[in-house]
């Protein structure tokens, strides 16, 4: 056929644009004839290679979203105009998450007056004819994604490489260098986009890297973005004055300087994957994203990736969720990437060494885990975690981090994108709830005993004694900590206690926290700083954390200090300890009305 018309759809900004060339340029050439027609917006479609579309149609944003931004007067009038053209096919390179957006593109769809409409199925998705199963975030690369979309057309699926419209670049200000020179080109971005401010790295740690590559290859650093960026942060802090472009090129002019440079250096940004489109050596950092859906598509290329490796990132767009899209206050999962972990990699690509691909952290994994509305929970018994803990004091190099879960913590993390991610990444999900017991017995999927937190504490600090295991005692309320520690010394007189400090799970004081417990060269490290926020100081902190286990212990430590007693063993046996502490504590109540909504949604929705 030469008669098709396709039109396609992407109305995000830079990066998504460019992930969205190698589909467009996979259609184009198997569809040489057809009229490619493409919907984007009007600031990034400067990026598009003009041979790749027939017509370029812009949606203008401005500094709304694309959902409010439809019913501009323009894009109104844009929108009634698609059914003159007659389409066969409109392609939507997104995932359909928010109920809004899927309005916005059904809209689309029935403006476009096409038979057949192509995107990602999910449970949103009923409008489409033709469709890829959206398998969640990062279970393929977004590229992947959109070019498996254009394989239900006819075009290839195959990876290939991001294509960008480049205009060579004129700098009007002096004399330039010629690219024959011997000093390496290195291009600094120290921005992240208007999309999230979380993604950027700190501008103390990209200026530390240019001054050593300046010191170490004489390299020119080249810095580029935009005014709202945080480059000229950069060469302030800089002890030697770089060339700056920050805000003087165009998106076609930025694709030309970065494309003739030696190495690209940025976070998680649209200039980054416009950066690995032009070919050049990139080096990306990311924390809250999600770096297996959005790493440098670098076919052909080369390209590093470096994360903390934190539990709780990344924290936005992970499965088929936003997510925590601003991440958290801490951002500790972008300033625990150090400027050296950088420079490594910055040499490797300039000395020509091979790149060692991205770790990726390893969970270990349990055969018998239950899932209860999205969350793990662990068919473990106390027997099978103090052998597990046994074997990671001795065997393992870094720390591993235990949840207790409750039904409270379930609904809690339902809400809180960041908690859920955590305790889905954990490596125990310990069943501290008889709630659970329940759910996991109306789900199939029963767990054998109820593993608490409380008794979990003491019996750690039994096989402490006897093993010669070291503990610090994190958080709980003004000596606390120190009563609780004497009082199982007083049961276990060779328990090794490495520390007792109360603190806050407020960023300002993590370095401080961290290098004591450190120092004291802890095996198992206790938080009782109350959940979420136990788990997530721990989480963001595991992989500076030189303990083999790190675990939120809530009241816990209230109860063996005698502050808080527990309820009788037969309440616990029977399962009415939660009872119990509301008796003893009624401002609980509203906490524990958590527990109807825990069994209705269990009900309702079962392990999802």
């Amino acid at each position: 056929m030469t008669g098709e018309r396709f039109l396609l759809v992407q109305l995000a900004d830079i990066g998504d644009l460019v992930l969205a060339t190698p589909a467009i340029s996979a259609l184009r050439q198997a569809k040489p004839q057809a009229q490619i027609d493409l919907l984007a917006s009007r600031h990034a479609l400067p990026i598009v290679p003009p041979a790749l579309v027939s017509r370029i149609i812009p949606f203008d944003k401005g500094d709304r979203s694309a959902s409010r931004a439809l019913f501009s007067w323009q894009n109104v009038r844009r929108l009634l105009s698609l059914g003159s053209s007659d389409y066969d096919t409109v392609i939507f390179f997104h995932h359909f998450t928010l109920k809004i957006g899927v309005a916005k593109f059904r809209l689309i769809a029935r403006a476009s007056r096409a038979e057949r409409i192509v995107g990602l199925k999910n449970h949103h998705a009923g409008f489409l004819t033709d469709y890829a199963v959206d398998e969640g975030f990062g279970a393929k690369h977004e590229a992947q994604y959109w070019l498996e979309l254009v394989g239900l057309v006819g075009a290839s699926s195959h990876p290939r490489p991001a294509q960008v419209h480049r205009e060579a670049y004129h700098d009007a200000s002096g004399p330039q260098k010629q690219d024959d020179e011997t000093a390496p080109k290195v291009v600094i971005h120290a921005g992240s986009g208007g999309y999230s401010d979380a993604r950027r790295w700190l501008p103390t740690r990209f200026a530390q890297v240019a001054m050593q590559l300046k010191q170490q290859y004489d390299a020119e650093i080249i810095l580029v973005g935009r005014r709202a960026d945080d480059s000229d942060e950069v060469a302030r802090i800089m002890d030697c004055e770089p060339k700056n472009l920050v805000g003087r090129t165009s998106l076609p002019q930025l694709a030309d300087v970065i494309g003739r440079a030696d190495l690209f250096i940025g976070a998680d940004s649209g200039v980054m994957h416009l950066a690995a489109a032009t070919g050049a050596p990139v080096i990306s950092i990311f924390g809250p994203s999600n770096f297996r859906a959005w790493h440098p598509w670098a076919v052909g290329g080369r390209a590093a990736v470096l994360t903390s490796r934190a539990e709780c990132s990344p924290c936005s767009y992970v499965g088929h969720q936003i997510g925590a899209r601003a991440g958290c206050p801490a951002r500790s999962c972008m300033k625990l990437v150090s400027h050296e972990a950088v420079l490594q990699a910055a040499r490797r690509i300039l000395d020509y060494r091979p790149l060692k691909r991205a770790e990726t952290p390893v969970i270990i994994g349990r055969d018998a885990r239950a899932k209860i509305l999205g969350v793990p929970v662990d068919a473990i018994t106390y027997s099978q975690w103090m052998k597990q803990i046994d074997q990671w004091v001795r065997q393992s190099r870094r720390a591993h981090h235990v949840c207790t879960v409750n039904p409270e913590f379930i609904m809690i993390a339902r809400q809180d994108p960041i908690f859920f991610n955590i305790l889905n990444r954990a490596d125990i999900c310990l069943p501290d709830g008889v709630g659970l017991l329940w759910a996991s017995r109306h789900l199939g999927q029963p767990i054998p005993e109820r593993v608490t937190g409380s008794d979990g504490v003491p019996l750690i600090a039994r096989y402490a004694a006897e093993r010669g295991w070291r503990i610090f005692f994190l958080g709980a309320g003004a000596g606390i900590a120190e009563s609780a520690a004497d009082r199982l010394r007083q049961r276990h007189p060779r328990l090794q206690v490495a520390g007792c400090y109360g603190g806050s799970p407020a960023e300002a004081e993590e370095d401080a926290i961290v290098g004591l417990i450190n120092r004291s060269a802890a095996d198992i490290l206790f938080v009782a700083y109350g959940a979420p926020e136990q788990d997530k100081w721990i989480a963001r902190n595991l992989p500076r954390l030189n303990v083999r286990m790190a675990m939120g212990v809530g009241g816990s430590l209230d109860f063996i200090a005698g502050i808080v007693p527990r309820a009788p063993v037969w309440m616990r046996g029977n399962g009415l300890e939660w009872l119990y502490r509301l008796i003893r504590q009624p401002w609980r109540l509203r906490r524990m009305l958590r527990l109807p909504r825990f069994v209705i949604a269990v009900l309702r929705r079962g392990r999802g």
